[in-house]
């Protein structure tokens, strides 16, 4: 629909937000169009009043969608109706006020610091293997987002100073450390990585596929699937868990939330506070095997 439209080239051209950001707009919005004309018929959007968006929250969790998922999407409706008010004229804003079902709190996984190693510690020499440790090893060294690793390119790389140049969520860049491990399996994929750039020889992503093309954020997802069955992982790794493990053995060993809230790009403190929680489940296990007091009868 054309206000879909005008409001994606707003978020892309005066708010300079990611393609994946406007993508995930686009099908939340989407989504409330879908709903709208599920639940109350062909209606225009002007139209819509808080009463509807309640039943469609209703509907969307009682088909089982969480509280953070509704939560975004309420988020997207607010953000589209806040531009339909500024600058197509509608009398108001019908998701104002509205928040989603609260979910239970899940803590995020992270692997052990002895799983995380092993999983890393891959000898494959072939070009894939050899690019797939590089990758693993920046995942784990430097807590990086499944995404800023697709998007990295070679001039983020600063092998004198030890870091590389990311830019996350919002558009936001940081610079990380990389870990020496990190670095030495970066630079072994570099050596090689020209053998893949016969057919694409402009490209600038750090990491590419036998095409010689950026490797896609899909292939890295199930290349660590298929390592961590090879390296007998008893987990369903996804990068996420990587850069989980990141920040929980960090917290871990130096106890400094901020510097790893910097490390990882959270823009709020809350966010890497739940970090403390997996530290204090770590301390409680520790303490219920070892404390003469907390042996259980």
């Amino acid at each position: 629909m054309e206000f879909l439209k005008e409001y994606l080239e707003f978020l892309n051209f005066e708010r300079g937000l990611s393609p994946l950001t406007r993508e995930n707009y686009a099908r939340d919005i989407t989504q409330l169009i879908k709903l709208a004309n599920e639940i109350v018929g062909p209606t225009a959007l002007n139209e819509l009043q808080t009463n509807h968006i309640r039943r469609f929250i209703a509907n969307l969790h009682s088909k089982g969608l969480g509280g953070k998922s509704i939560a975004r999407m309420l988020s997207s409706w607010r953000g589209f109706f806040d531009f339909l008010v500024n600058r197509k004229g509608f009398s108001n804003n019908p998701v104002i006020g509205l928040r989603a079902p609260k979910s239970p709190k899940t803590l995020p996984q992270a692997l052990s610091i002895e799983q995380a190693m092993k999983l890393v510690d891959i000898g494959d020499d072939d070009i894939l293997g050899i690019r797939d440790h590089a990758i693993l090893e920046l995942f784990y060294s430097s807590g990086l987002r499944l995404s800023e690793v697709v998007n990295l390119n070679i001039d983020a790389l600063d092998f004198s100073e030890g870091t590389v140049q990311v830019t996350g969520k919002g558009n936001k860049t940081r610079i990380v450390p990389m870990g020496s491990h990190a670095m030495e399996a970066i630079q072994k994929w570099l050596k090689i990585r020209g053998d893949l750039l016969i057919k694409n020889p402009a490209e600038k992503a750090v990491f590419i596929g036998l095409q010689g093309r950026r490797i896609s954020a899909r292939n890295i997802q199930y290349r660590l699937k298929e390592w961590s069955i090879k390296q007998g992982i008893n987990s369903s790794v996804h990068p996420h868990m990587l850069r989980h493990s990141f920040a929980t053995h960090v917290l871990q060993s130096s106890g400094d939330l901020r510097a790893v809230q910097e490390m990882l790009g959270h823009a709020n403190i809350s966010t890497t506070q739940v970090y403390t929680h997996l530290d204090f489940q770590h301390l409680s296990k520790t303490y219920d095997a070892a404390h003469p007091r907390a042996k259980k009868k």
